[in-house]
């Protein structure tokens, strides 16, 4: 059984195309490469489906950003050759090659951005996102394996003017794991 990735999640339902926080959105300079799920600073981010861990990281750092926090990712291939990326993560709760069920707790939701650090001068989407004050959140990207080289890349956006051909649209893997549907008392630790 897969499982909501983000329990506490303020919304139940996934972005849409062309909304903020959309896959492939827009941004302009560059595209969104997964979905961003917005919930208290915290919370528990789970694993949609089993695997193994195969890479943790720093995914933002405000020594390439300014305006940006440190924040981790957890990145889990399941067993059907799915390569899922957890990110934006204040702290992570598992180790590199463990294996993990489903509805396992991979670690905490962060706030990837310094509001403090945000200038007029940054793109819009980050000044909107404070606007709107939805600054903490799950980065879900999903990717089939093998995975072909997604650069140029930054904090999760692609910087080229393509779709990477192993970059798989979200919204896909969510449907029908709806926040509403998930029964609490199957959660994993």
């Amino acid at each position: 059984m897969k499982h909501w990735p983000l329990p506490n999640s303020y919304f139940d339902e996934i972005p849409r195309n062309g909304s903020p926080g959309s896959f492939w959105e827009d941004r302009n300079d560059r595209f969104h490469c997964g979905v961003d799920l917005y919930a208290p600073n915290g919370s528990p981010v789970l694993a949609i489906d089993g695997g193994k861990i195969l890479d943790i990281g720093v995914f933002t750092n405000p020594n390439e950003n300014t305006y940006w926090n440190e924040s981790f990712y957890v990145i889990v291939k399941s067993s059907e050759g799915i390569i899922y990326k957890y990110a934006e993560l204040e702290s992570v709760d598992v180790k590199l090659g463990q294996i993990v069920i489903s509805g396992h707790i991979l670690g905490k939701v962060g706030t990837a951005i310094n509001i403090e650090k945000v200038t007029s001068k940054d793109p819009f989407y980050i000044r909107e996102l404070i606007y709107k004050n939805q600054l903490a959140m799950l980065h879900l990207e999903i990717y089939k394996a093998p995975i072909m080289e997604v650069r140029p890349y930054s904090g999760g956006n692609f910087l080229g003017t393509y779709r990477p051909s192993s970059l798989l649209d979200p919204n896909i893997y969510l449907v029908g794991i709806t926040k509403n549907k998930r029964d609490e008392s199957n959660f994993r630790i």
